[in-house]
C-alpha cells in the first residue's frame, strides 16, 4: 500500500513544483505549452515504446483487458449522450470531456495500484497499449475535428492515426510480438527520454493551475466527466465483466483499473491542440484526489 501512496505523492509533489514555478514566473504560458509539446512529440512516445517493446504480448488477450476496453468506449459514449442532452459543446470540446471520463492513468498510478491493490501488474501494459493504439487516435481525431478548410476531416483522421504515441505503441507491439530485441544503444536513450515524460506533463499541469481555480469555469462538463470516471466507468466494468463471466480476482481487477484517475496524457493532448484544456485539467485534478477513496469503496464492496 505504501507504493500506492508513493505513486499519488509523486504526482502531487511534481504538480506543486510546476505551480510554484508558475507563481514565481519561471514557467510562463509559452514555456508551459512547450513542455506539453516536448512530452507529446518526444518523451511520451519514448516511454510508450520502451514499455511496450519490452512487454510480454501473451497477456494482451486477457478478458480483463477486453472488459476495460469496452467499459472505456461505453463511458465515452455515455458522456457524449449526456453532453448532447445537458450542455452541448463543439465536437473537439466534447471529445476532451469524453476522453477525461474514460482515459485512465495506467502508468505512474496504474502500475503500483496493479501491484499492491490487485496483486498482479500483468494488465497494466496491455491496458496502456489499448488506450494508446485504439483510443488515442479517436481522441486526437475528435480534438482536430471541425476545421473549415478543405480536407479538414481527412486531416483530423490522419492526425489521430499518425500521432507519435500511436506509432510508438504499434511499433513497440510489433517488436514485442516478433520477440525482437532492440539494441541497448538504441533502447537506453529512449528509456532516459521516456523518464522525462511524466515530470514534464505534471509540471505543465501544475503551472496551468495558476489563474482559473478548479471548477471556476464551465463546471458542468468537468463534474460529469469526473462522476463518470470515478463511478460510471467502474460500474460499467463490473456490469460488462459479469456479462463476460468474470468472477473473483479478474472482476476485481477490471473494476479497480476502471476506477483509476484520468490520465495526465488527456490534459497533454488537449493542451497540445489547444482545445478543452479546462475540462481535462480539472477532471485530472479531481479524479486524482478522489480515486483512492473510490477504490477503497470498491475494495469494501468486494469484501477486501
Amino acid at each position: 500500500m505504501l507504493d500506492v501512496l508513493t505513486g499519488f505523492s509523486i504526482i502531487f509533489v511534481v504538480i506543486a513544483a510546476g505551480f510554484f514555478l508558475a507563481q514565481k514566473g519561471v514557467i510562463q504560458q509559452s514555456n508551459r505549452l512547450m513542455l506539453n509539446q516536448i512530452a507529446f512529440y518526444v518523451t511520451t512516445p519514448s516511454l510508450i515504446f520502451h514499455r511496450v517493446a519490452t512487454s510480454d504480448t501473451s497477456v494482451f488477450y486477457s478478458p480483463v483487458v477486453l472488459v476495460i476496453a469496452i467499459a472505456s468506449v461505453a463511458t465515452m459514449v455515455i458522456y457524449w449522450v449526456l453532453s448532447a442532452a445537458l450542455f452541448r459543446r463543439s465536437i473537439p470540446e466534447t471529445m476532451a470531456g469524453a476522453a477525461s471520463s474514460s482515459y485512465y492513468n495506467s502508468v505512474n498510478i496504474g502500475l503500483p495500484i496493479a501491484m499492491y491493490v490487485i496483486g498482479d501488474p500483468t494488465y497494466v501494459v496491455p491496458a496502456l497499449v489499448l488506450q494508446v493504439a485504439v483510443l488515442t487516435p479517436i481522441i486526437i481525431t475528435g480534438l482536430n475535428w471541425g476545421g473549415t478548410e478543405k480536407g479538414s476531416t481527412r486531416k483530423a483522421i490522419i492526425a489521430g492515426l499518425t500521432a507519435p504515441m500511436v506509432l510508438a505503441a504499434v511499433i513497440g507491439f510489433i517488436i514485442s510480438a516478433a520477440e525482437w530485441t532492440v539494441p541497448e544503444p538504441v533502447m537506453a536513450p529512449l528509456e532516459i527520454l521516456g523518464g522525462a515524460s511524466i515530470p514534464l506533463i505534471l509540471m505543465s499541469f501544475g503551472a496551468s493551475l495558476k489563474g482559473d481555480k478548479v471548477l471556476q469555469k464551465d463546471p458542468k462538463p468537468t463534474i460529469t466527466a469526473s462522476a463518470l470516471k470515478l463511478a460510471g466507468m467502474p460500474a460499467a466494468a463490473w456490469a460488462i465483466g459479469v456479462a463476460f463471466g468474470l468472477t473473483g480476482a479478474e472482476l476485481y481487477a477490471a473494476v479497480i483499473l476502471a476506477a483509476l484517475p484520468t490520465a495526465q496524457n488527456v490534459y497533454n493532448y488537449s493542451a497540445t491542440y489547444r482545445v478543452g484544456e479546462t475540462v481535462t485539467r480539472d477532471t485530472v485534478f479531481i479524479t486524482t484526489f478522489l480515486s483512492l477513496p473510490a477504490m477503497l469503496v470498491i475494495a469494501y464492496l468486494f469484501g477486501g
